[in-house]
C-alpha cells in the first residue's frame, strides 16, 4: 500500500477520539461562552525564548481574542521593564532573580501577600499558574486562601533534568514539591497521554490533557530559502540535518553530533546545523569547528531555517512536549527522535517520520541511516509530516484550554462569592482593575 493512504488510514484511526472530543468542546463552548477574568501567574514570557513562554503567550493572546480578560503576573525582565496594557490584557511585574542553570531565564520571588491584596480587590474568576517557581507557590497559597479555582500546567520536567546538572540525588525532592504543587490545583493540563500516565503512575491527580498547536502559516515547506542554503554552503543535493532547541546538557546533543558523524561516512557532504544558544555553546564551537551553530532565531527567521533543513534530528528524552518537533513537521522536515514526548503522539514510524525506542543511541543512528539510504523514504516522511501537523491549530487549543478552565469555575463552589459586598464590589466583575493602582 502507498506509504501516504496507509499513513492517512492510521492517522485517522489514531485521532478520531481526540478529534470527536475537540469537536465536542468547540460545540460547548459556542453555547456557553462567556467573558472570563483570568490571572495568569507565570515565571516566563516573552521576550525569553523557551517553548513554556511561546506556547503560553499562544495561549493567552488566543483568550483576549475569544473576549477574556487576562490579567498576566510575572518577573521582571530587567531593571526598566514596564508593564503592559492593552485592550482584554494587563501586567502586573514582580522582582526576580536568575534561575540557576538558566542564567538568562528568572524565577519570580515569593509575593503571597501582594496577590492576597491584589485579588482581594481585583478578584478573577480563575487562577492558572504555568510555572512551579516561588512566584507560582505563592500564588498558588494566596489562590487557595481566597478559595479560588486553580489550574497549571505541568510543562518542564525539572526532576528529570536535576540528572544532567549533577543534581540527580534531589531528584525525588523535586518530584515530591512538584506532586504537592499541582495536586493543591484543581486540575494540571499536560501536553501528552504519556506524561499523563507517567504523572499518574507517581501519584500525580486531577490531570487533562491539553495538546500544543502550530502556526501553519509561519512554519510552512514553502520558507526554504536557497540562499541561505548557499550560505551554509550546501546545495539542493546535499543533506542538512537540523537541531532547533537550549545548547544544554539535558538535550542530549553529543548523541545528535555522533549522528552527524555517522552520517558524514554515508554522505560526506553532510551538514549539522544547531540553532540555539545555551551552557554548552563555547565548547561546541571550539570542538565542532565544521557544525554550523546560527544562535537563536525567531519568527520568520527562525521558520526559514527550519524549512532550508532537510532532516530534523531531536535526541531529548526530557521534554514534556517538545514543540521543536511539531514546527519542523510543519516545515516539512523528516524527522528522527526518541518515542517520547511530542514524537510519541504525533509520529507514525516509518509513515510520517522516524522513532527510536527511548535509551538506545543504536535505534537513533540507525533511523538517521535509514533515511540518508533510501531518498524516497525521506521524501515521504516529509509530505505526511506536514499533513500531521495541520491538526494542530491553535485555534482548537485555545478552545481546548478555555473548556478547561470554564469546567474548573462550574466545578468549584466557592463560598466566598455569596453575599460578598466591599471591597469586591469597588471593582467591575467584568474587566480588571489597573493593578498598578492597587
Amino acid at each position: 500500500m502507498n506509504l501516504t493512504r496507509l499513513f492517512h488510514k492510521t492517522v485517522a484511526i489514531k485521532h478520531h477520539t481526540s478529534t470527536m472530543d475537540t469537536h465536542l468542546h468547540i460545540q460547548r463552548l459556542a453555547q456557553e461562552r462567556q467573558r472570563l477574568k483570568i490571572s495568569v501567574v507565570t515565571e516566563t514570557y516573552p521576550p525569553d525564548i523557551n517553548g513554556v513562554a511561546m506556547t503560553l503567550a499562544r495561549i493567552v493572546n488566543g483568550l483576549v481574542s475569544n473576549g477574556h480578560d487576562i490579567l498576566l503576573i510575572r518577573p521582571k525582565h530587567f531593571k526598566h521593564d514596564a508593564p503592559s496594557d492593552r485592550e482584554g490584557f494587563q501586567e502586573k511585574l514582580v522582582h526576580g532573580l536568575p534561575i540557576p542553570f538558566y542564567k538568562q531565564l528568572r524565577m519570580g520571588l515569593p509575593s503571597k501577600k501582594e496577590l492576597l491584596r491584589l485579588w482581594t480587590f481585583n478578584r478573577p474568576d480563575m487562577v492558572h499558574i504555568a510555572t512551579e517557581g516561588p512566584l507560582g507557590w505563592s500564588a498558588l497559597q494566596a489562590a487557595r486562601k481566597l478559595r479560588l479555582p486553580v489550574s497549571t500546567d505541568f510543562r518542564t520536567n525539572f526532576h528529570a533534568y536535576s540528572n544532567h546538572y549533577k543534581i540527580g540525588w534531589l531528584s525525588s525532592a523535586i518530584l515530591s514539591y512538584l506532586k504537592k504543587f499541582h495536586n493543591a490545583a484543581n486540575v494540571t493540563m499536560v501536553p501528552t497521554s504519556q506524561l499523563e500516565c507517567e504523572l499518574h503512575s507517581v501519584g500525580f491527580e486531577n490531570l487533562h490533557i491539553v495538546p500544543r498547536g502550530i502556526d501553519t502559516r509561519l512554519f510552512h515547506p514553502r520558507k526554504r530559502s536557497l540562499s541561505l542554503r548557499q550560505r551554509w554552503g550546501v546545495d539542493e543535493q546535499t543533506t542538512v540535518m537540523l537541531y532547533v532547541g537550549r545548547l544544554a546538557a539535558e538535550k542530549n546533543l553529543p548523541l545528535v553530533i555522533q549522528s552527524h558523524e555517522m552520517a558524514k561516512k554515508i554522505s560526506p557532504l553532510t551538514k549539522l546545523v544547531l540553532v540555539g544558544d545555551g551552557p554548552l555553546m563555547a565548547e561546541l564551537r571550539h570542538k565542532y569547528p565544521d557544525i554550523i551553530f546560527s544562535g537563536f532565531k525567531t519568527g520568520e527567521e527562525l521558520a526559514m531555517h527550519y524549512a532550508s533543513a532537510d532532516m530534523f534530528v531531536f535526541a531529548s528524552q526530557t521534554e514534556t512536549f517538545g514543540n521543536v518537533t511539531l514546527e519542523a513537521m510543519a516545515s516539512g522536515l523528516a524527522v528522527v527522535a526518541f518515542n517520547h514526548a511530542a514524537a510519541s503522539e504525533l509520529i507514525l514510524s516509518g509513515q510520517n517520520g522516524m522513532l527510536a525506542a527511548q535509551n538506545t543511541d543504536i535505534h537513533f543512528e540507525m533511523a538517521v541511516q535509514a533515511m540518508l539510504n533510501n531518498p524516497f523514504l525521506m521524501n515521504e516522511l516529509k509530505i505526511n509530516a506536514v499533513e500531521t501537523a495541520r491538526n494542530f491549530s491553535w485555534e482548537s487549543i485555545v478552545e481546548r484550554t478555555e473548556s478547561v478552565f470554564l469546567d474548573v469555575i462550574s466545578n468549584h463552589r466557592s463560598p466566598v462569592h455569596v453575599g460578598l459586598k466591599s471591597p469586591l464590589s469597588l471593582v467591575s466583575s467584568n474587566t480588571y482593575a489597573d493593578p498598578t493602582q492597587i
